[in-house]
């Protein structure tokens, strides 16, 4: 049986056998060979890191107070500076009077709230008017009606700390655009976002703070109102005394 010439060679120990390679062609690599009970490397898979949840399209807090109310209205339609924006229908800016007397601060929107895109539209937002019909003032007229944040906490929860801090940059240019003569803070989520202060809503009513020089008084919200009838006399009594003090700020004082 005849051999071939590799394999004579193969024969007399003369190997490996060297093959001139054509030019530009790169020589095939075997893989190592690997020992018994070794597992094969597992191949190097890239996670995608996820997108920062806190990502606010209005940029820092300079930035919001150099805007005007389209660019404010923008921003705050487009943003994503807290979780809130992930569940939301539409972020609810406010309504009402854009030079109004009457400034009323709510927490947060509701469920009606965030389909309509308008504060307080709900049971408690009829009481609200209920309110306003009795100083013959009304949303619309002399009255703009906000929130501390603007996307419904889920399930109607009262918005966290971390959540007003987000949203605040919006609220203090709103009050700075509004330049409202006085302010009705609407439970206690509105007092820490505009007051910062913790205490107690009874501890707080029937005293006047300031906001930026502006009046501001302290007292329910409708919703806790609905579900605690006989404090609305309450509420009616920090009507008044916030009527007052803004009469007191149309009637100038005498010199003597």
């Amino acid at each position: 049986m005849s051999l071939s010439r590799e394999q004579m060679l193969v024969e007399m120990g003369i190997s490996p056998i060297w093959v001139v390679r054509e030019k530009g062609v790169e020589p095939a690599v075997a893989p190592a060979p690997q020992s018994a009970g070794e597992a094969p490397p597992s191949a190097v898979v890239a996670v995608p890191q996820p997108a920062p949840l806190c990502e606010s399209v209005a940029g820092p807090a300079a930035a919001v107070d150099a805007m005007n109310w389209p660019e404010l209205t923008r921003a705050v339609a487009e943003c994503k500076a807290c979780p809130l924006c992930q569940q939301r229908k539409q972020a609810v800016l406010g309504v009402g009077d854009l030079s109004p007397d009457w400034l009323f601060i709510g927490e947060g929107p509701g469920a009606d709230e965030d389909v309509q895109g308008e504060p307080f539209v709900g049971q408690a937002g009829k009481l609200l008017d209920n309110m306003l019909a009795s100083l013959d003032i009304s949303r619309g007229n002399k009255v703009y009606i906000g929130n501390a944040v603007k996307c419904r906490p889920p399930g109607n929860r009262t918005p966290e700390a971390a959540e007003m801090a987000a949203c605040r940059p919006y609220l203090e240019r709103q009050i700075a655009l509004l330049k409202p003569k006085i302010i009705v803070l609407l439970g206690k989520a509105a007092v820490h976002s505009v007051l910062h202060d913790d205490k107690s809503l009874a501890s707080l009513r029937g005293k006047r703070f300031e906001y930026a020089g502006i009046p501001v008084v302290v007292t329910y919200h409708p919703a806790y109102l609905l579900r605690n009838l006989p404090d609305k006399s309450k509420a009616w009594e920090d009507l008044l005394f916030a009527r007052r003090l803004l009469n007191a700020l149309a009637t100038p004082e005498l010199p003597f």
